[in-house]
Order: structure tokens, then C-alpha cells, then sequence
């Protein structure tokens, strides 16, 4: 059992986005599983770290927490502040199967070390999804103006560093999607209990993994078309620039040339 407390009903989920990256090999504690990393806090709690940064907390108090987090602190790369958090409640249910109530608590059989490596799965992955969420809607925010201006000017005053910036924090979430994080994938632990695939799903179904990942590949489809049509623009507005220096210069060498004849016939 991942609760020792035989009278819990219902337990408190803390899932915690800290870094990009946390060093799981190694770590000292009472170990409940490798893969994930799932660890035995306190008397009653238990921590479940996953590789890409998030560490999500079942059963634990404040300070509990806390600890545990300072104890991550050197294993934390790429650490992100302020953290990116979700909550949840679990909570023994006899009828288990029914759909996640929306905004309710998440109704598992017991509270088994397999249901919580499966719940932790879903809650991280949503936490994960929340941040690129928001940095992707950031990158909207920056492109707004570019394409308004374009709009209404037929131009853009824009550099290309700004636009390759754009394209690069683009380029940042969909290696977070389709790398380190893998939404689409299923946890591990179903692989030898099949019988939790219903628990995921309903997980699945309530935070809308599939559908927010979907709706974040063509968002970041449409940054990347967009930054590259405006460092298109940019590319022609400076070949053009350049087209216009060559005439100049071209021009001036003829007008030296023209001087010099007529300097020499001079003499």
C-alpha cells in the first residue's frame, strides 16, 4: 500500500513543476518504485518524481513537502520559478469506474502504490501541459503586434533576432512535447496492471491530456508558419536594401569613372 493509514478515505495530491530536468539516480530513501521514482515520506506519505521535472506529493503536510523539496534543490536542473503547481483530491470509492466529477475528487478501490503511480501520471502530465499552455499563449501575445502591424502597415519594423526568438520558444514546448515529457505515452505500471487502463483513461479524459496536446501542436504550428513568413518579410525588406546599395554603388562607380575621363581630357 502506498498509505499506511488504514482509516484515509482521502488523500491530498500536490503535483509540483520545479525544473526541466531532475536527476532521479541515486536517491536515498525508502524507494517504492524505480520507474517512476516513488519514495515513502513520513509515516503516511508518499513523493513520486518524474524525470522532467515534476514531483507530485500524496498524502504529505507543508512542511513535508517542503523538505522534500529542498532535499531536490541540487538535482534540479533548469529550476523555474515561480513553480507551476495542480491539485487533487483521491478518494476511496466503491464505485470507482463512474467518470471523474468535474472539479471532484478522483475516485480509486484503495489506495494502492499502482493507483498512485497511475493518478501522479496524469496530474504531472497536466501540470507540464499548464506551463507550456501559458508560454505558448505568451508567444501569441508577441506575435500579435507583429501581424497587426503588417496589417495595417503592409510591413513589419521588426529585426529577424526578434522573429528567430519567437521560433525558438516555439521549438522549446514541442521539444518538451514530444521529448522529455511523451503526454501521448502511457505510464509504465500499466504494463503489469492492464486493469488500471480505465483508471487512466478517466484521468485522461478529465484533464484532457490528448486534447490540450493536440490544441498546442497547431498552436505551434501556427507560431512557426507565422515567425517564418515574417522572417520572410524581414529577408526580402533587407535583400531589397541590399539590391538598392548595389545600384548605389554601381552608380557612384560610374559617376567616378565619368570624373576621371573627364579629368584626363582635361589635361
Amino acid at each position: 500500500m502506498a498509505n499506511s493509514n488504514p482509516t484515509a478515505t482521502q488523500l491530498t495530491a500536490h503535483a509540483l513543476l520545479i525544473g526541466d530536468r531532475i536527476n532521479t539516480a541515486g536517491f536515498e530513501g525508502q524507494v517504492l518504485s524505480n520507474t517512476p521514482l516513488a519514495l515513502r515520506i513520513g509515516a503516511n506519505g508518499t513523493a513520486v518524481v518524474f524525470r522532467y521535472g515534476v514531483v507530485v506529493f500524496i498524502g504529505l503536510t507543508a512542511d513535508e513537502e517542503a523538505e522534500f523539496v529542498e532535499r531536490l534543490q541540487t538535482r534540479t536542473f533548469g529550476k523555474i520559478t515561480p513553480s507551476e503547481e495542480e491539485w487533487a483530491k483521491i478518494q476511496i470509492a466503491r464505485e470507482s469506474g463512474e467518470p471523474i466529477p468535474v472539479g471532484g475528487p478522483i475516485p480509486v478501490m484503495d489506495f494502492s502504490l499502482d493507483r498512485i503511480l497511475v493518478v501522479s501520471d496524469a496530474l504531472a502530465k497536466s501540470v507540464v501541459l499548464g506551463r507550456d499552455e501559458r508560454e505558448v499563449a505568451n508567444v501569441f501575445d508577441t506575435i500579435d503586434p507583429f501581424a497587426r502591424e503588417l496589417a495595417r502597415l503592409g510591413k513589419t519594423s521588426r529585426n529577424r533576432t526578434d522573429l528567430l526568438k519567437l521560433i525558438g520558444n516555439a521549438l522549446l514546448v514541442q521539444h518538451r512535447l514530444s521529448g522529455r515529457v511523451a503526454v501521448a505515452e502511457k505510464p509504465d505500471v500499466l504494463w503489469d496492471r492492464p486493469d488500471l487502463e480505465r483508471l487512466y483513461a478517466r484521468l485522461e479524459d478529465e484533464y484532457e491530456l490528448s486534447e490540450r496536446v493536440e490544441t498546442l501542436n497547431r498552436k505551434l504550428a501556427v507560431i512557426a508558419d507565422t515567425a517564418t513568413t515574417l522572417a520572410d518579410i524581414v529577408d526580402t525588406k533587407r535583400s531589397l536594401r541590399l539590391e538598392i546599395i548595389v545600384v548605389f554603388l554601381i552608380a557612384f562607380e560610374i559617376v567616378i569613372t565619368f570624373y576621371e575621363i573627364y579629368a584626363r581630357q582635361g589635361h
